[in-house]
């Protein structure tokens, strides 16, 4: 007999020998039902696996991650399959399970359809009632020929690498269908219930444009048809809210196929909400002690190989020149660090010159995969609330503190603070070329970080691999409407750039020491604050964001001169207000105004021209009733100020 304990601290014998499916019958016949995959001592394993010693297991149904997973991972292996028996030609790829769900990639020779979606999901809907068993067995010499004779040219590559690595190969088989795969997955594939393919769009192998296109379809299944449903239905509704259709509807934003991706225009509106954003950042530092700097676009290459740069960072630049033939070779920047660390430079610092805090509103550019482009999230070149702190060791857990401080007040007025998380991520281990090579120093860090995380009481998770290459980071995840999570905001501890830049000061005991610095951005990249706000608010930004606060709607020509004072007014008063002076209806200009989310709409007539009035209609509350233009101006300006949302 084994002991094995279970969730809660239980523990209960088990004959030795028995598998994480018959533990979870024994337990309860409905958590066996509904087990997905499980844990033992914290590692990640099917239900098939043999349980041979004292363990702690943990049992873990659709309702946890880690059971989603299995589930979706699960759900992608029939898709496979379902591809596979439709287009025997087809190439398999990849196909991880997702955030809400799974994809698979296939290298085929016409482009799926919606029609092939169709047919694909009833072969896969056969398949689960067809209610494989699902083995897993492992191949160590003849994996590669094993894909090679079933023509996988690409589950043969990975093969190789997995092979270069020392990893154990695992495969999986259910009928006629064996994959490449790690697992864990579901017993059978009629543990399945409802699925659903969504959408098939391009990708490249490995992520990189210079392979092969590959063709993706994403789907997602869930233990009952009821809750697919309500999946379906809030999708649906994200999609209403997208950033990328309401931005370019409301005309934020668009984009020109002459300019290129990932280089997004800012239309009027989007570039007055940035410019308002700019503003409030700005100022709000300015309060805090930030001093303002402003720095070049670009610089010579030697900047960049000074900073580490060019050997962590060179293919996400845009260089400009031939290193083999040009005296001077340039690259715009793709961040500020380094430009502002000459700034320190320009003078001799004391130790009471500490803490300096260097902000900017830095316009940056960055070679990013177009496959990873997305509306204003992912871009080539955008802006951001960037600077650098300055600090001696003791000062570096208050400086930290403030910044988070300072990070937080701008998500409250925002109103993200309720949807934001916390990543603490470190450097992969395994991967230290990627990293400035100081064991030590990351190690001392990132254990400083932690500390200081800890003692700011922040509920984070760590990431291992996510860190910048010259020290470990805080990261402000925020999820856009599709459930997928980006970095809005980060932080960074630097141990090592003040020494490769000879950054000193002169400690009390007249020694030169090389300071701390702070990376961070207070709201992150303007660009992907406004698709946030956008997606938020579904478009109707609150009062004192919004880029039009106030439209003034004449009901016929005779109130237009009425209706310039009063926008004169509003103007004067700091109101963004503008008048509809189209010859059109009055309800078919409310409707447009609702339509473009403007908050507030000013009705004159007759009776409200000659009473010095005007009818306010509000976006959110409806109709507000009569009052006067000062009354009007008051109150809103109590909303704005106030930053009311």
């Amino acid at each position: 007999m084994i002991k094995i304990t279970l969730k809660g601290g239980i523990v209960r014998e088990f004959a030795d020998g028995i598998t994480a499916a018959d533990a979870a019958k024994e337990i309860s016949m409905g958590l066996y039902k509904a087990c997905c995959c499980a844990a033992i001592d914290g590692e990640l394993v099917d239900l098939r696996t043999e349980i041979t010693k004292d363990c702690e297991l943990m049992l873990y149904t659709f309702d946890d991650e880690p059971g989603k997973k299995a589930y979706w991972h699960t759900a992608s292996h029939v898709l496979a399959q379902a591809v596979k028996r439709i287009s025997p030609d087809a190439k398999l790829g990849v196909g991880p399970a997702t955030s809400n769900g799974f994809f698979y990639d296939f290298s085929v020779k016409e482009n799926f359809t919606p029609e092939d979606l169709v047919k694909i999901e009833a072969e896969m809907k056969k398949i689960i009632k067809e209610n494989l068993t699902i083995e897993r067995f492992y191949l160590e010499n003849d994996a590669i020929s094993f894909m090679e004779e079933k023509n996988e040219t690409f589950k043969a590559e990975l093969v190789r690498d997995h092979m270069e690595k020392g990893d154990i190969l695992s495969f999986y088989k259910q009928g006629e269908f064996t994959d490449l795969c790690a697992g864990p997955h579901l017993m059978s594939t009629g543990a399945l219930k409802a699925v659903k393919l969504t959408q098939c769009t391009g990708a490249y192998w490995k992520g990189d444009a210079a392979n092969p296109q590959m063709n993706r379809i994403y789907g997602t299944a869930y233990p009952k048809q009821a809750d697919l449903d309500a999946y379906i239905e809030a999708v649906e509704e994200a999609k209403k809210r997208d950033h990328n259709l309401i931005g370019r509807q409301l005309k934020y934003f668009s984009t020109n196929d002459l300019i290129g991706q990932g280089l997004p225009l800012l239309m009027p509106k989007g570039a007055r909400v940035v410019q308002l954003l700019q503003r409030m950042v700005e100022d709000e530092e300015e309060k805090r002690g930030y001093l303002l700097t402003k720095t070049p676009l670009m610089a010579k290459k030697d900047l960049y190989v000074q900073s580490g740069h060019w050997d962590h960072y060179r293919d996400g630049m845009f260089v400009m020149g031939d290193e083999n033939t040009d005296d001077e070779v340039f690259a715009l920047r793709p961040m500020t660090c380094p430009f502002q660390f000459c700034i320190y430079n320009n003078d001799m610092h004391s130790y009471k010159d500490l803490p300096i805090r260097y902000g900017e509103t830095s316009t940056l550019f960055r070679n990013e995969s177009s496959g990873e482009m997305h509306g204003l999230i992912r871009v080539r070149h955008f802006t951001i609330s960037e600077g650098h702190l300055v600090v001696t060791p003791e000062q570096l857990k208050d400086e930290f503190s403030g910044v988070v401080d300072l990070i937080y007040y701008f998500m409250d007025v925002l109103g993200f603070s309720e949807d934001i998380s916390y990543r603490f991520s470190k450097r992969d281990k395994a991967n230290k070329e990627k990293y400035i090579d100081d064991d030590a120093a990351w190690d001392k860090t990132e254990d400083l970080m932690r500390e200081i995380l800890t003692e700011l009481n922040i509920p984070f998770t760590e990431e291992e691999g996510e860190a910048a290459f010259y020290g470990p980071k805080l990261d402000i995840q925020m999820k856009n409407v599709h459930g997928k999570e980006d970095t809005l905001i980060t932080v960074q501890i630097d141990f090592c750039l003040a020494e490769r830049f000879n950054m000193v000061y002169v400690d009390a005991d007249g020694s030169k020491k090389h300071p701390f610095i702070i990376h961070r951005t207070s709201i992150g990249c303007y660009e992907r604050t406004l698709a946030m706000l956008l997606e938020k608010y579904a478009g109707a930004l609150p009062v004192w964001i919004a880029p039009e606060q106030v439209r003034i709607l004449p009901i016929s020509e005779k109130q237009q001169e009425k209706a310039a004072e009063v926008l004169k007014t509003l103007r004067n008063a700091g109101l963004r207000a503008d008048t509809d002076t189209r010859n059109e209806k009055i309800g078919y200009k409310i409707r447009e105004a609702q339509l473009e989310k403007i908050p507030y709409m000013l009705i004159i007539g007759d009776k409200e021209s000659e009473n010095g009035t005007v009818s306010v209609r509000s976006g959110k509350q409806g109709d507000m009733g009569e009052i006067s233009i000062d009354k009007f101006i008051a109150d809103a300006m109590i909303e704005i100020n106030s930053k009311i949302r």
